[in-house]
C-alpha cells in the first residue's frame, strides 16, 4: 500500500466502535514502520467552543466569532492534548507540513496567533487524535473497515460536520446504502 499521509479515511457503515462510527479521519502521518496518526474531522467535543477553550487557556481573542465554533474530537488517544489541522500559510518550528494544502501544529502558539487575528487562513482545532500501530491500519483497510478518499480543504475545513461523512462517500461515487460490511472472494 502506498503512503496514506494526507488522505481521508471514511469509516464503513458497520464500524461499531463509537469513536469511529460514521467518522472521517484526516491522516497527518503514515509509515509502515511507525503506523499512522490522524484527526477525526467530523465530530465535535460536546458543548466546547473555541471561545471557551480560549478562556480556559487564558487567551483573550481580539474578536469573537458571530457563531460559536466547535472544538473537534480528534480521537481517543491523548484527549487532553490539542492539535490544529490548518492551511500551510502558518508555520512555526513545530509545525508538521503535510502537503501543499494541509499542515498540523500542536502548540498553544497557533491558538494565540488566531486569537490575535492572525494564524492560518483555515483551521480545525481538535482534542485528542486517532492512532494506529505498524500494520494495524493496513489490516483494518483490508478487513473492509475503511475506505480511502483524497482530502480537500472544503470538505475538511467547512462547518457542515454532520454531512462530511456522506460527502466523502459521494466523492467515491457511492452512497451509504450501497455499502456492505460483507467481503468475499470472486
Amino acid at each position: 500500500m502506498t503512503s496514506l499521509t494526507g488522505q481521508l479515511l471514511v469509516s464503513m457503515p458497520q464500524m461499531c466502535d463509537p469513536f469511529f462510527a460514521r467518522s472521517l479521519v484526516y491522516l497527518c502521518a503514515y509509515t509502515k514502520e511507525t503506523g499512522a496518526m490522524g484527526l477525526i474531522v467530523n465530530k465535535t467535543v460536546d458543548s466546547l467552543t473555541i471561545d471557551e477553550l480560549y478562556a480556559h487557556l487564558n487567551i483573550e481573542p481580539v474578536m469573537h466569532s458571530n457563531r460559536p465554533q466547535p472544538v473537534h474530537f480528534g480521537g481517543p488517544v491523548a484527549p487532553d492534548n490539542g492539535f490544529v489541522l490548518h492551511s500551510p500559510d502558518y508555520r512555526e518550528e513545530e509545525t508538521l507540513c503535510i502537503d501543499d494544502e494541509f499542515a498540523m501544529t500542536a502548540t498553544v502558539d497557533i491558538l494565540r496567533a488566531r486569537g490575535k487575528g492572525g494564524g492560518p487562513r483555515h483551521c480545525l482545532v481538535a482534542l485528542g487524535y486517532a492512532g494506529w500501530g505498524p500494520g494495524q491500519l493496513d489490516a483494518e483497510i483490508q478487513a473492509n473497515g475503511w475506505l480511502v478518499v483524497a482530502a480537500d480543504t472544503h470538505l475538511v475545513f467547512d462547518d457542515e460536520d454532520s454531512s462530511k461523512w456522506q460527502r466523502a462517500l459521494a466523492k467515491l461515487g457511492v452512497s451509504p446504502e450501497m455499502l456492505s460490511g460483507d467481503s468475499g472472494r470472486a
